[in-house]
């Protein structure tokens, strides 16, 4: 007689790969969360560059338009999108109840946080792509400095996007989300340089600094890059403290 087989969860990484790219592929074709992930900073770089705002002697526009859209590109997945899904999420219980499955809590959250990871990769991919069909030209010293700081900017954003999530009502999370996310393009540091040395304290100055100064001058900038780890950290901490899994 042969015993049936008995059913049995998938391993730990296996459930956050599968989750993550559930919430990557729900993103993509989330037709409000692809606007603001991919089309605006797309629009942005070209409408920043078409303009000549950032055109200076000798320098073209470009070498702070891109830098300045990759660190806005990372405000709009790890913050605005993360934000906004896990919000409306929680308000209907699909938090709560994914939060019971073997998945569990800390599996919920690694994959948002991959799946933040595979967004930031397409939107690299194309504003990058858009800027060297433009004409940009990154200093290849600084692709390791930028590569960090996107790292850590895509930490500290998506920390303070749950953060948000999980303490406020959905509605206030999305009006809240995108209203941070206009003044961060605008006046935060990021597709324009900051103009009061303050703002770098904050994590739109701080990764907007430290991209352009990998991407254009080559170089690190040790100061943006220990903000970014300062805010990752008081974030996590908040949300570790004050998250709510239900409304």
């Amino acid at each position: 007689m042969t015993a049936s087989p008995t059913a049995r969860a998938a391993s730990l990484p296996v459930r956050i790969a599968r989750q993550s790219l559930y919430e990557t592929g729900a993103a993509l074709r989330n037709g409000e969360q692809l606007l603001v992930t991919v089309l605006l900073p797309l629009l942005t770089l070209v409408g920043v560059h078409a303009s000549g705002l950032l055109d200076s002697p000798g320098r073209s526009g470009l070498d702070l338009a891109v830098p300045g859209v990759l660190a806005l590109a990372v405000v709009s997945s790890g913050f605005t999108a993360t934000a906004i899904a896990t919000g409306f999420e929680r308000r209907y219980d699909v938090l709560a109840a994914l939060a019971t499955t073997p998945l569990g809590t800390g599996g919920l959250v690694a994959g948002k946080a991959v799946s933040v990871a595979l967004l930031l990769l397409v939107q690299t991919a194309l504003i990058g792509g858009t800027g060297l069909a433009l004409g940009w030209r990154p200093d290849p010293a600084g692709l390791l400095p930028a590569g960090l700081a996107l790292v850590l900017g895509a930490a500290a954003f998506t920390a303070l996007g749950l953060l948000l999530a999980g303490t406020a009502r959905p509605e206030a999370t999305l009006a809240l989300a995108n209203l941070l996310w206009v003044l961060v393009g605008a006046v935060g540091g990021t597709v324009f340089p900051a103009r009061w040395p303050a703002l770098e304290l904050l994590p739109p100055g701080a990764l907007g600094a430290a991209l352009r100064a990998g991407l254009t001058e080559g170089a690190w900038h040790p100061g943006a890059l220990l903000v970014l780890v300062a805010w990752t950290a008081l974030a996590l901490l908040a949300a570790l403290r004050w998250f709510r899994w239900r409304p």
